[in-house]
């Protein structure tokens, strides 16, 4: 849970420099994007769920 915490206080506060600074987001500005980036986490626990279930001696 406070890796989660440190991970969402960081990206506030890289969220706040960029605007500060007059940078765009660096993160996807829609709900696509977002999906994606889900996607793509999903894919990969998929395949080391895979791994460890099928794959193994």
């Amino acid at each position: 849970m406070q890796t989660l915490l440190l991970s969402l206080l960081a990206g506030f506060l890289v969220g706040v420099l960029f605007s500060a600074i007059k940078l765009p987001l660096p993160a996807p500005p829609v709900l696509s994007g977002v999906l994606g980036i889900v996607g793509i986490y999903l894919g990969g626990a998929a395949y080391q769920w895979a791994l460890t279930h099928w794959f193994t001696a």
